[in-house]
């Protein structure tokens, strides 16, 4: 079975990492198409993935595009649509992984005749999307789509509740390989020393700095903390959010908490710095699709702290593998911030808890064996001889 994977972003976020680790299993059968250059691309051809870029100028439609915006971006969307067309002809199955891919591969396969599955990796709601796209993702999913597999059952929940035909999803979860997320207690050691927090309670925040990834709320909360209980970020601004990262230096210093709060930007060894935090804290103040923060914790046995809304109310059994709290409501997180620095062996039993959870119910091999099972069903649906068959790695 070959696959033709299409993603509009150049950015390696959440929904391309789950897109990286699918197609690592069809890398002798599929190629990804990408509508912009950047990180994802470099990191497909560090993995021998196949990929290419379809459209060297990015399409000007994001998430509060209106109708007209929308319109205008045709004359960048109809070449794309043709050059998608002729090119999935070779594939047995187109699969998008963006709403900005569904709109071009969902038209490209009514002209090729190859069925089509969206992967859903967003809630479609008002509060994050234009009314528009609210309606557009239903809408194409309901006239191409063969299947659309959903991140969480909030996200199925809110497809349906948009108009999109129920009978149309499966849940999948995002898969994760435990062996990967094992590191030493000498690097653990090391890393304390150089971001000098020996002594101190860390607790770790892994998010692009956003207003709805709510690390307002996790420096709020520091405010009602003991002074030896630091906050570590991981993360950088997107998207032109450039200016809340100001207020968050800015609330740092009205807080006074210049000594309490590092700030690391992007980095690469992000299982290792979670390793090295003695609370993870995910703060969001919208509901999350899914969120891979959590899992990865679990993975790197912290003890993990969670909004209690969206995607995340299906990972976390509260008192049992982890914490919840209500959505923007830091006095919350620091009850749960205090009562882990006040009993760390009861935190421990926990994070070991989450992790055999995490290592059975997200397993990596169980999601791709799910997907495949998706994929073969819709070729086999519509009648085609595969192409070709590859070796699922």
């Amino acid at each position: 079975m070959k696959i033709l994977f299409l993603d509009h972003s150049g950015v390696l976020g959440g929904a391309e990492l789950f897109l990286l680790d699918v197609a690592r299993r069809y890398q002798d059968s599929c190629l990804v198409g990408l509508m912009a250059e950047g990180s994802f691309k470099a990191r497909l051809e560090q993995e021998h993935i196949p990929v290419r870029v379809l459209n060297k100028q990015a399409i000007a439609v994001n998430r509060d595009s209106s109708i007209w915006q929308s319109l205008m971006s045709l004359r960048q969307i109809v070449p794309l649509i043709a050059e998608v067309a002729a090119l999935s002809r070779e594939y047995d199955v187109i699969c998008t992984n963006t709403a900005k891919a569904l709109v071009v591969g969902a038209i490209a396969s009514l002209f090729s005749r190859r069925p089509l599955v969206h992967f859903l990796h967003d809630i479609l709601t008002v509060e994050h999307f234009s009314q528009i796209n609210v309606r557009l993702v239903p809408g194409l999913t309901n006239r191409f789509a063969a299947r659309v597999i959903a991140n969480s059952k909030a996200t199925q929940t809110a497809f349906v509740s948009a108009g999109g035909n129920a009978k149309l999803t499966e849940v999948i979860y995002n898969g994760f390989v435990p062996e990967r997320f094992q590191t030493s207690s000498a690097n653990e050691l090391q890393l304390r020393q150089e971001l000098e927090l020996e002594g101190r309670f860390v607790v770790g925040n892994f998010s692009r700095l956003s207003p709805w990834k709510g690390q307002h709320v996790l420096l709020e909360a520091l405010a009602h903390c003991p002074d030896n209980v630091t906050a570590l970020f991981v993360g950088d601004a997107l998207f032109g959010e450039d200016e809340y990262v100001d207020c968050l230096h800015q609330q740092v210093a009205e807080l006074g908490l210049h000594d309490r709060v590092k700030f690391l930007g992007f980095r690469a060894d992000v299982s290792e710095l979670m390793s090295a935090c003695d609370l993870v804290a995910h703060t969001s103040t919208s509901p999350e699709p899914f969120g891979r923060v959590i899992v990865e914790a679990m993975l790197c046995q912290r003890p993990i702290v969670a909004t209690a809304a969206g995607g995340v109310v299906e990972l976390i059994e509260p008192g049992a593998t982890g914490w919840l709290v209500p959505s923007n409501n830091a006095e919350k997180l620091a009850e749960v911030i205090n009562e882990c620095y006040a009993d760390p062996d009861r935190s421990t039993a926990i994070a070991q808890r989450a992790y055999q959870y995490a290592s059975q119910a997200f397993h990596l091999d169980g999601t791709c064996q799910k997907v495949t099972q998706v994929l073969e069903s819709v070729v086999a649906d519509q009648g085609l001889t595969p192409i070709q068959t590859g070796t699922v790695l």
